[in-house]
C-alpha cells in the first residue's frame, strides 16, 4: 500500500516529468524575422489612397511618406520591400491572414488595435480635425448635429463619429472625402489634420478647419503580428536610427513639408 506521503512524492515526481516532456515536445515558434530574412523581402501594406502619406502616382507607383519610411527601414534591415495596397477596412485582417508582414500606412495606435497586433513606433503624430467648405454656415462643432460627415471606412475617425452620434457617409480614402465635400455631398469631413491640410493645399480646395474641436494628439505606428519580439526590435532599431541620423527629416521635408514627430 502507498501511504499519503509516498503518493505525494510520486505525483510530484511524475508531474515534473510530464512538464519536462511537454517542454521538450512542444514546438518552438520561430520569430518571423528569420523567415523574412531568408526570403530577403518584407511585405508592407497600406491603402494607397492617403496622400501625401501613401498614394499611387502617374507612373502607377505607390509613393509618399509611408512607403519611404517603410523602404528605409527595410534597407537598414538588409531587406528589399514589396508594397501591397489594400482596402483600409480590412487591412488588419489581411495582416493576421499573413498576406503581408507589416502595415506601414499611417495607422493610429489605439488600445483596441493593440490587443490584436503589435506596434513599432510611433513614427509621427497628428490630431483629428474637421473641415468644411469656405463659406459654409457650419463654423463650429456645435453646429454638426444635423450635418452629414464624410469619413473613411475603417478609420478611427469613423468610430469616433459613430460614437458621437453624427450622421455619416463612408468612403475609401481622403481623395474621395475631399471630392465629396467639394461637390457638396457631405457637409464636413473628419480626417487626420496633417494629411487633410496638405491634400487641400495640393489640390487647391477652398476648405477650412473648424477651430473648436477638442482632441488630443495621437501617434501613427507600424503594425506587425503579435509574438515577434525579434522582428519588432529590429524594425524599431531601424526606425530609431533613421530618426536620429537626419534621414527621417529628409523624408518628412520631401513629403509633408517638415518634421511631424
Amino acid at each position: 500500500m502507498i501511504n499519503r506521503r509516498s503518493l505525494l512524492k510520486f505525483v510530484a515526481a511524475t508531474g515534473t516529468l510530464v512538464l519536462a516532456s511537454l517542454s521538450i515536445s512542444a514546438p518552438v515558434l520561430a520569430d518571423e524575422l528569420d523567415t523574412i530574412k531568408e526570403k530577403g523581402v518584407i511585405r508592407i501594406a497600406m491603402s494607397g489612397a492617403y496622400p501625401p502619406f501613401n498614394f499611387v502616382n502617374d507612373a502607377n507607383e505607390v509613393v509618399g511618406f509611408d512607403p519611404a519610411i517603410g523602404t528605409e527601414i527595410a534597407k537598414r534591415m538588409g531587406l528589399e520591400v514589396e508594397i501591397i495596397t489594400t482596402a483600409w477596412d480590412g487591412i488588419i485582417g489581411g495582416l493576421l491572414a499573413n498576406k503581408y508582414d507589416a502595415i506601414v500606412g499611417s495607422m493610429t495606435i489605439t488600445e483596441e488595435r493593440d490587443k490584436v497586433v503589435d506596434f513599432v513606433g510611433p513614427y509621427y503624430a497628428t490630431k483629428r480635425a474637421i473641415f468644411t467648405k469656405e463659406g459654409s454656415e457650419i463654423t463650429s462643432v456645435s453646429q454638426l448635429d444635423d450635418a452629414t460627415l464624410g469619413v473613411t471606412l475603417g478609420e478611427t475617425h469613423e468610430q469616433w463619429a459613430r460614437e458621437a452620434g453624427y450622421k455619416i457617409r463612408t468612403y475609401k480614402g481622403l481623395p474621395e472625402l475631399l471630392m465629396e465635400l467639394d461637390n457638396g455631398r457631405v457637409d464636413a469631413i473628419v480626417n487626420d489634420r496633417i494629411a487633410a491640410m496638405l491634400a487641400i493645399k495640393e489640390n487647391g480646395y477652398k476648405m477650412v478647419e473648424l477651430p473648436d474641436l477638442e482632441t488630443e494628439a495621437f501617434g501613427a505606428g507600424i503594425a506587425i503580428r503579435e509574438g515577434n519580439p525579434d522582428l519588432k526590435a529590429a524594425m524599431q532599431k531601424a526606425l530609431d536610427d533613421l530618426m536620429a541620423d537626419g534621414t527621417y527629416l529628409e523624408i518628412a521635408n520631401k513629403w509633408v513639408g517638415g518634421d511631424i514627430r
